[in-house]
């Protein structure tokens, strides 16, 4: 055992990479903390407990999440409509920055120097765990094992590591063959990374979803109300079941649609840009899409939903990213949530085999004017003043196209 050195607290998930984590920090010298995060997953905290004092951490802390996640972190990308490279819903990435403000909060209350992880040195988790505790402790200092070459030249492979968790009595877990490593995020699952040759994932692997053609032949019917663009109230039409809370209604909506949404990306490991195939399950973050881009379509003036759209595109990339705490990213929150002042309503939806369907919605902020779009009342609507526009917009194009005509000509003499 090396000499006594200062006090870490670790990112702990009692799987194998940390529990080997703990046991090697422990070799160097370091009084470890663990900590581990609550966000909704099926797990023995008790004997995730008992197995990290057992392997010699000093004290184990376990706290419960899932509120603060989905209030602090989901909702926010819920306004957004967030998703990155127009598919991922970030579920990971939403999740490490607030793994990384309570990492922050116990170091600090411990009087610990040093915060710990176990991300692999090829990932992005690597850099939102780091990201986050710079930004909320600047004096913070970071031990990345994977980043370290006494760490990954003495573990270059699996199974190094697990004839290292063996010999140090840390139970080995089974990972389904092609299979990297799981990515758990309960409350907006991720699901495993598989390997870069493997074109169909094992229908065992899904956790969340079942097969759409072994979901029941009966859709669920919901009501989805929302205020400022936040979700307040989900009601299943057939039951009358009904949620309120953020937690309740989102675990609800990750329940209900059991059937739902399932689907292999390719992503890149970052910084060596390797693509790997992951597989991504996010129930209640599909329905809560769709529902919010309906309710917000509704409501929002076109032209600031335009400007939103663009910050939208901008806030994904930084979560993923992890500049969750940047001021930039802070700028962007709070001007999304300025656009859903008056994104109100309630949107109807149906869940079935696999897709959510938009049955109808109604807003007390609605634009929806029927005077307008009818083409039986004229009401405040001049149809002859089309002409002058018409007439505008055109006089760009037919210039364009005379300019055309010219250069052709000439390339043809």
């Amino acid at each position: 055992m090396a000499e006594p050195r200062d006090t870490v607290v670790l990112a702990y998930s009692g799987g194998l990479d940390t529990s080997c984590i703990l046991v090697w920090l422990k070799e160097q010298g370091y009084t470890v903390i663990a900590f581990l995060a609550n966000i909704g997953q099926t797990e023995d905290f008790d004997a995730a407990q008992k197995k990290a004092l057992a392997l010699g951490a000093k004290k184990v802390y376990i706290q419960d999440v899932c509120r603060e996640f989905v209030e602090d972190f989901i909702w926010p990308a819920v306004h957004a409509n967030a998703l990155y490279e127009d598919r991922y819903m970030l579920g990971s990435a939403l999740a490490r920055p607030c793994i990384a403000r309570h990492l922050v909060l116990i170091a600090q209350e411990e009087g610990a120097r040093y915060i710990a992880h176990g991300a692999t040195g090829k990932g992005n988790d690597q850099v939102r765990f780091e990201l986050g505790c710079y930004a909320l402790c600047p004096s913070i200092k970071v031990i990345a094992p994977w980043r370290m070459p006494e760490f990954y030249q003495r573990f270059p492979g699996r199974r190094e590591l697990m004839e290292y968790a063996q010999k140090h009595g840390i139970p080995v877990p089974v990972t389904p063959k092609g299979v990297l490593v799981m990515l758990v995020v309960p409350m907006m699952p991720t699901g495993p990374c598989l390997s870069p040759l493997q074109n169909r994932a094992p229908l065992d692997l899904y956790t969340k979803t079942c097969n759409p053609t072994t979901s029941p032949d009966v859709p669920d019917e919901l009501e989805i109300e929302f205020e400022k663009g936040v979700p307040v109230k989900v009601t299943n039409t057939r039951n009358g079941v009904t949620h309120r809370s953020a937690l309740e209604l989102f675990v609800y909506l990750n329940d209900i649609a059991f059937g739902l949404i399932r689907f292999s990306l390719f992503f890149c490991f970052s910084p060596c840009l390797e693509k790997w195939l992951g597989i991504y399950e996010t129930p209640a973050g599909t329905i809560l899409y769709h529902a919010h881009l309906d309710i917000e379509a509704f409501t929002m003036d076109r032209e600031v939903r335009k400007i939103k759209q663009g910050l939208s595109l901008k806030f994904s990339e930084l979560v993923y990213n992890g500049f969750w705490y940047s001021p930039e990213c802070e700028f962007l929150k709070h001007c999304i949530a300025r656009s859903q002042q008056a994104v109100a309503g309630t949107v109807h939806v149906s869940v079935f085999k696999g897709q959510v369907y938009i049955l109808g919605r109604e807003s007390p902020h609605s634009l929806y004017n029927e005077e307008l779009v009818s083409m039986d009342v004229q009401g405040d609507y001049e149809p002859a003043d089309a002409t002058g526009f018409i007439n505008i917009n055109a006089l760009r194009l037919k210039e364009y196209h005379r300019l055309q005509s010219k250069v052709s000509t000439k390339q043809d003499e």
